[in-house]
């Protein structure tokens, strides 16, 4: 889906309806911040918001997704296109976040044997920090190119204005985490909170 598209045409549906983003923001009980990221292609509208939007601004889901007013004959087609473009989404997702635990467990089984070679093999000083510094580094190499492929996978979604973003690197490594949520800040609302994975932005 083209962000950029959609954020222009909600823009232009508002200023037919003669609302400004404050307006329209309250409307939907979030922030002007938020409705300004759509219009700006930074982030699309959360599934929940979808429907008050659409009822709001007069158009239809379809619509919403192709950014563009649709002919009668072009909706069936264009309904399937943005279908078929949420699900390659999610799965791009879904096969980030399982390279990115193949990558942070590979460099594990690298570095460990290194480690323990260093440990129980009598070996020059300089062999053994060497060793050492070696598995260091598979293991910190690891770490950050797992550490980006999960970044990138989908987005968060905020608990309290439900808008979804992907953070900055140095927000998402020192975030407190589960699983699936990261305790992280809000760039719509500004609120911390443990915000919840999803495969799509």
């Amino acid at each position: 889906m083209d962000q950029i598209k959609i954020g222009k045409f909600i823009a232009e549906m508002r200023k037919q309806k003669g609302l400004t983003q404050r307006q329209l923001a309250e409307t939907l009980l979030i922030s002007d911040k938020t409705v300004s990221k759509w219009e700006t292609g930074r982030g699309l509208p959360e599934v929940s918001l979808m429907m008050p939007l659409c009822e709001i601004l007069d158009i239809n889901v379809n619509e919403l997704l192709s950014g563009e007013r649709l002919a009668e004959e072009a909706y069936k087609q264009k309904a399937e296109e943005n279908m078929m473009n949420l699900v390659k989404e999610a799965q791009e997702s879904k096969k980030k976040i399982i390279l990115s635990a193949m990558v942070a467990v590979l460099s594990l089984v690298a570095a460990v044997p290194l480690i323990l070679i260093s440990g129980l093999i009598e070996l020059a000083v300089w062999t053994r920090i060497l060793l050492n510094g070696i598995a260091l580094t598979v293991i910190a190499a690891g770490i950050i190119i797992a550490c980006i492929l999960d970044r990138d996978a989908g987005a968060y979604e905020c608990p309290h204005c439900h808008s979804r973003f992907v953070p900055e690197m140095g927000e998402y490594i020192m975030g407190a985490h589960t699983l699936t949520k990261r305790k992280l800040r809000c760039p719509s609302c500004g609120k911390k909170s443990y915000c919840q994975k999803r495969l799509t932005k």
